[in-house]
């Protein structure tokens, strides 16, 4: 049996939205699909204000670019994420300032505010494998009155917002929810990924929904991101498609992010039964796993559950306990072997080569290091069986066998 670490789910639906749009819509592009999407998000999120682009990565920078965030600029993100965390802020050409994180792999609130610096534009917590952040306490600090002190708006968005933005990094936390309230609804702004291994996927992706404080009109930011998206153009193809509709300005310099609708219908199809089936196979796919490596002394079950947070099921982030990076990497060759797909979230950016040569050191955050080491994803994706499950525990179960004999 041979079973991929991650499989899109690819069904009729998805095919018989596809077929709409080459054979009924006929626009490929940014339209009626994406405007659905868009409604969906909404209505399953509970946000009002929606906007779909083409990746998280350029849905961050579309927040940072609105928020007026650029050079001589911080941006305190975890260090324990994806690099398109940190390169949304490099690309807009500010500094990614990292923090380390807790056990239960968000961001450290004190060693987040340690890091404030009048500099200090936007937070991005990030809910790693889809499991929420601590947002009450990461609000607390930036509404601190000692902190708000040192913000030094540049922008009138920052003027108006008067401290630091809160942006979530919701690549994996679609469908999670903090302390009962839904994952678009807990910080200013959040942003999701629809990237083909997410839960919901378009192939590539974004969303971003708005939950800016009542100085702000949502209403009208939202369409002016959805201009800055179009190359800061105020009608979208669609629009200028339409009879007697060709005549257009450019309002701002914006950025070309907008989502296709051929790529809007595959996450729209999924999203229609989001809620009813694919969310909670995911979780029944999620606690197969911990009622399976409970019984292991030398299994670290992830954080899922806690007090009204929940996770959305994106990763199961397996850790061993006890064991070393390179008796981590043993055990994924063993894995890989009997024929499971298996990865690790992520590599901490300090040791990848283009954060090292900016003068990042993995020294300087050891958590983050040591959930690494001995970290292992586990396949979680829609149309796993239980057979196929059961194989991958076995194969887990098989593979800690043989490196720990090794070890001994």
């Amino acid at each position: 049996m041979k079973i991929p670490f991650s499989v899109p789910l690819i069904d009729a639906d998805v095919i018989a939205e596809m077929q709409d749009t080459l054979t009924n819509t006929r626009w490929l592009t940014s339209g009626p699909k994406v405007r659905a999407l868009e409604t969906e998000i909404q209505k399953f999120t509970g946000g009002e204000f929606a906007l779909c682009v083409n990746s998280w990565t350029s849905g961050a920078m579309l927040i940072l670019r609105w928020f007026g965030v650029g050079n001589g600029d911080e941006v305190i993100i975890p260090a324990y994420t994806y690099s398109a965390t940190a390169l949304c802020v490099m690309n807009m050409g500010a500094t990614p300032v990292m923090v380390d994180v807790k056990e239960d792999f968000t961001i450290d609130t004190e060693k987040m505010r340690a890091a404030i610096t009048p500099k200090t534009k936007v937070i991005i917590p990030v809910d790693l494998a889809g499991y929420p952040s601590d947002y009450d306490a990461i609000k607390e600090v930036v509404n601190d009155p000692a902190i708000k002190s040192l913000f030094v708006p540049d922008s009138d968005k920052q003027k108006l917002l008067g401290r630091i933005l809160i942006f979530s990094d919701a690549a994996h936390s679609l469908g999670a929810t903090y302390k009962g309230v839904s994952s678009g609804l807990i910080s200013d702004v959040t942003v999701f990924s629809f990237h083909s291994v997410k839960n919901i996927t378009t192939g590539e992706g974004g969303g971003i929904v708005l939950n800016l404080p009542q100085a702000f009109d949502n209403e009208k930011e939202l369409a002016f991101l959805r201009i800055l998206s179009l190359n800061g153009q105020n009608k979208s193809a669609f629009e200028k498609n339409q009879i007697g509709g060709w005549k257009y300005d450019i309002i701002d310099q914006g950025l070309k992010v907008n989502m296709p609708d051929l790529c809007a219908v595959v996450g729209l199809a999924q999203m229609r039964k989001y809620k009813d089936e694919l969310l909670p196979d995911r979780n029944n796919i999620f606690h197969y796993y911990v009622k399976a490596f409970s019984n292991y002394e030398w299994a670290i079950i992830p954080p899922f559950k806690n007090d009204g947070t929940e996770s959305s099921y994106h990763l199961f982030l397996l850790r061993i306990k006890g064991f070393t990076e390179e008796q981590r990497n043993k055990m994924i060759e063993c894995i890989s072997e009997r024929g499971v797909g298996v990865n690790v979230q992520y590599i901490p950016m300090p040791m990848l080569t283009l954060f090292k040569s900016k003068g990042y050191k993995m020294a300087d955050y050891p958590i983050t290091y040591d959930l690494y080491k001995n970290e292992i994803t586990l396949p979680v994706y829609n149309g796993l069986t239980e057979e196929q499950l059961h194989f991958v525990v076995d194969a887990v179960i098989e593979s800690y066998k043989t490196v720990s004999e090794k070890k001994e």
